[in-house]
């Protein structure tokens, strides 16, 4: 056997100065599109399975919902494409993907409610779905414009103060304003105005994880300074535990005065998570858990609507007919869903309260199964691992926490929800991200998303380079340099420090 030719000089031509130029750097903005595209045709033959199984046909209304629903994710696949064109590919299609399958179950719901009305000779109420169409549309619009005006979200840093201030304000605001402005379900968290109805808590959220985040890097000193040990844990100094006191407090008055036990849950679990992420020191865990079940005996202890709560949870049959409908008649359609599910439209998850918004987690496990349950869980463990992969990625130390503390609220919020739902836990009266029927929350989860999308495209893009000039030589002048003569030159936002 003859040894191969050797390659000839002219087979792989170098340019001047023997060095290939490196490759562009990849976007993969066209994977993105290529997943939008896929959420797109999932959305549009659910509806269409919907309106099928409805005995509906196949209505001008179906199309209206999917040529929105394509129009309003090209606006924001195009706003990402030229204003975060490094940001993780997953984020935006997953969003879009479960805010798609909740304009279905949405609809799904409107039909089954028209349906009804009809049966009964009663006037058929307005369609959800094109309310919550147009809040789709808001936070979009949220999520664009938090990326135009946001081109550096360390500058959230140096007003860290003003926006824990804020945040305070939007979260106790409702407590301070008469049952009439501020109450629905027993739970006061609303501000509700002629024409003007918002749940300012949704929004708190984001601003105090943003607080929180950078104070824990201006402050790491408090944090990190050695304590006692006990049990092999290193404990926290006394003096040090003055801003978890405060959170405690914080959460503790919204769980008196706006009985949200939801809300109250997430911000101190958020907070805690954050300081364990920034310390790495179990002896956060300890204490905060300490206070934690201080704060619910205390409140479990003097109110009767906590006690009743947690009765409700324990005891769902004994009360069948009153409070305990509302969990047992979510059971009941779990159960119905079985594996596979009763299918798009043929299932009762109109027979649970609140299907569109508190429980809207049991519609999906009656009519797509547990199958279908476990996809959607799926796709919100994705958008945390990203999340959380975007905090890793990122440079500095505020991104780090800011991303971490966005994707554990997320993750937070969905086990709190499908844990009501399943009974696994209390029912908190949170929405489920991108899928629950809701102007206020929805607005909030694109303007976390957008958060997201900014610091993963700034942990993405590649480090600005800049080549020195190079002495004169006897050489040609060429246009190529060489590498030994090209430095890496880093930026604030590559050597880790916080602007």
């Amino acid at each position: 056997m003859s040894a191969p030719a050797p390659l000839s000089a002219g087979a792989f031509p170098s340019p001047p100065g023997g060095f290939a130029p490196a490759p562009p750097p990849s976007t993969r903005r066209n994977v993105e599109l290529l997943l939008l595209g896929t959420a797109v045709v999932v959305t549009t033959v659910a509806l269409v399975l919907v309106e099928a199984a409805q005995d509906q046909g196949i209505s001008w209304e179906c199309a209206d919902l999917a040529m929105a629903y394509l129009a309003l994710f090209a606006v924001a696949h195009l706003a990402v494409r030229r204003f975060a064109p490094f940001a993780d590919p997953l984020l935006l299609p997953i969003a879009a993907l479960l805010n798609g399958l909740g304009l279905v179950l949405i609809h799904r719901l409107d039909l089954a409610d028209a349906q009804n009305a009809r049966t009964n000779s009663l006037p058929i109420p307005a369609a959800d779905v094109d309310h919550q169409v147009l809040w789709t549309a808001a936070g979009i619009l949220i999520l664009a414009t938090v990326l135009v005006v946001l081109r550096d979200y360390r500058t959230l840093a140096r007003h860290n103060y003003a926006i824990g201030a804020l945040g305070l304000v939007l979260l106790l605001l409702p407590a301070v304003l008469p049952e009439r402005f501020a109450t629905t379900n027993h739970a006061k968290i609303w501000v509700r105005l002629p024409g003007f109805t918002v749940q300012p808590g949704e929004f708190a959220k984001i601003l105090l994880v943003v607080f929180v985040a950078a104070l824990l890097v201006s402050k790491r000193d408090w944090f990190t300074a050695a304590g006692r040990r006990a049990f092999g844990i290193e404990l926290p100094r006394l003096r040090d535990l003055g801003p978890l006191l405060l959170v405690w407090i914080v959460s503790v008055g919204v769980l008196v005065f706006e009985r949200d036990l939801g809300v109250s849950l997430l911000i101190f679990g958020t907070v805690l998570a954050l300081l364990y992420i920034a310390t790495e020191r179990v002896g956060w865990l300890v204490a905060g858990g300490v206070l934690l079940i201080i704060g619910l005996l205390f409140a479990y202890n003097t109110f009767g609507s906590l006690r009743a709560q947690v009765h409700v949870w324990l005891h769902p049959f004994s009360d069948y007919n009153n409070t305990g409908y509302q969990i047992a008649q979510s059971l009941f359609g779990l159960a119905t869903g079985g594996l596979a599910g009763t299918g798009l439209g043929n299932g009762r998850p109109d027979r649970v309260p609140h299907a569109r918004t508190d429980f809207i987690v049991a519609t999906v496990g009656e009519e797509l199964g547990l199958i279908g349950l476990a996809v959607v869980l799926v796709l919100f463990t994705v958008l945390v691992m990203r999340g959380l992969r975007t905090a890793l990625a990122v440079r500095d130390s505020f991104g780090k926490l800011l991303a971490a503390g966005l994707a554990c609220t997320i993750a937070a919020q969905v086990f709190m929800v499908v844990g009501g739902v399943t009974k696994l836990l209390p029912r908190s009266g949170m929405s489920t991200p991108f899928l629950s029927y809701g102007g206020s929350a929805l607005l909030a989860e694109y303007a976390l998303l957008a958060l997201l999308i900014r610091i993963s495209d700034a942990a993405r893009a590649p480090a600005p380079t800049r080549r020195k000039d190079i002495a004169p030589t006897s050489n040609p002048p060429t246009e190529t340099l060489r590498p030994a003569k090209t430095e890496i030159i880093r930026t604030e936002s590559s050597r880790g420090e916080p602007a």
